[in-house]
């Protein structure tokens, strides 16, 4: 299978777990729902293994629904935008960058904050107490190059356009659309790290109005998948979801991270996926936790393999 297309450089993206998350998607799904899409890694990988017919894809933080909307609706002139706004950025690109973050918040264009996130430091995005974004330049880089980001707007445009809708509504205004036949997978803002407001969120959410909603959805028989909570080590990170939901926690290794290796720690991340008894119901094969593989060790002097 080819490389998944993806425009938006996000952190905590779940980009990199999406082919394990994949693994607990049904057959026959008629429209995959993320109200919680950021940069919509789940939808996007989804699309391109045709495991749903269509895809609703929300986020609270309207710059970023729109701009999700412009690159599938638009690929053309959103690609166009991104190059003109790269390319003016070579005689002063630091101040360049300062100028453009002023830019959108003062007018929220979602063509200026595809900039903005594939320049800013590590794809981290930052807002102030006034909901501002405020995060600084990447100083050792450019950002994704015209070409490139033009072939991955190309992409998720092929995979999405004329099979998704797009809002930018409150989670649960998003819920009461599911139906039975659907999947709805939930991303919501890290709990475990940020409480109900962080920096890098556009919005948070509660922990007990978030589980009121499952159990609301749970009443309806609406399959759903949560990512919710983890821990990195020893230490656990955010509430776990409460037994009364009746859900199938599954721990997926996410790989060392990059916090702990900073500090010469070996310690590996591991985040939680939630099933609901919906879901599991449909699933073919048991859900289990899922383990990086391990790297294969070679003793010294072994014979190379030989392949046919």
């Amino acid at each position: 299978m080819k490389s998944i297309p993806h425009p938006i450089q996000y952190q905590g993206s779940k980009r990199n777990l999406a082919s394990v998350i994949l693994q607990y998607v049904p057959k026959d799904v008629n429209c995959l729902i993320e109200p919680f899409s950021g940069s919509a890694a789940i939808s996007i990988a989804v699309a391109a293994r045709q495991m749903a017919k269509s895809y609703l894809i929300n986020d609270l933080n309207k710059p970023l629904a729109e701009l999700l909307r412009l690159i599938v609706e638009f690929p053309i002139e959103t690609a166009s935008f991104y190059e003109a706004v790269w390319n003016e950025q070579h005689s002063n690109s630091i101040e360049h960058y300062y100028r453009v973050r002023e830019d959108f918040n003062r007018t929220q264009d979602p063509r200026l904050f595809l900039y903005l996130l594939a320049r800013c430091v590590k794809g981290s995005v930052r807002y102030n107490s006034d909901g501002m974004f405020n995060q600084s330049p990447d100083k050792r880089r450019y950002g994704t190059q015209p070409k490139t980001m033009r072939a991955n707007i190309f992409g998720v445009s092929a995979l999405l356009k004329k099979k998704t809708e797009f809002l930018s509504l409150d989670y649960r205004d998003i819920l009461v659309k599911a139906k039975t036949t659907d999947l709805v997978y939930m991303d919501p803002p890290y709990q475990g790290v940020c409480g109900e407001r962080d920096s890098r969120y556009f919005s948070g959410i509660y922990h007990g109005d978030f589980v009121s909603a499952l159990e609301e959805l749970n009443s309806r028989e609406i399959p759903y998948i949560v990512s919710y909570d983890g821990r990195r080590g020893d230490k656990t990170f955010g509430e776990l979801l409460p037994a009364s939901l009746d859900l199938t926690r599954v721990e997926l290794e996410a790989g060392r991270s990059s916090q702990a290796t900073l500090l010469g720690r070996d310690e590996v991340t591991y985040e939680s996926l939630y099933l609901s008894y919906a879901l599991t119901n449909k699933l073919t094969h048991k859900p289990t936790d899922y383990r990086l593989p391990k790297p294969q060790q070679y003793a010294l002097f072994e014979p190379a393999a030989h392949y046919v």
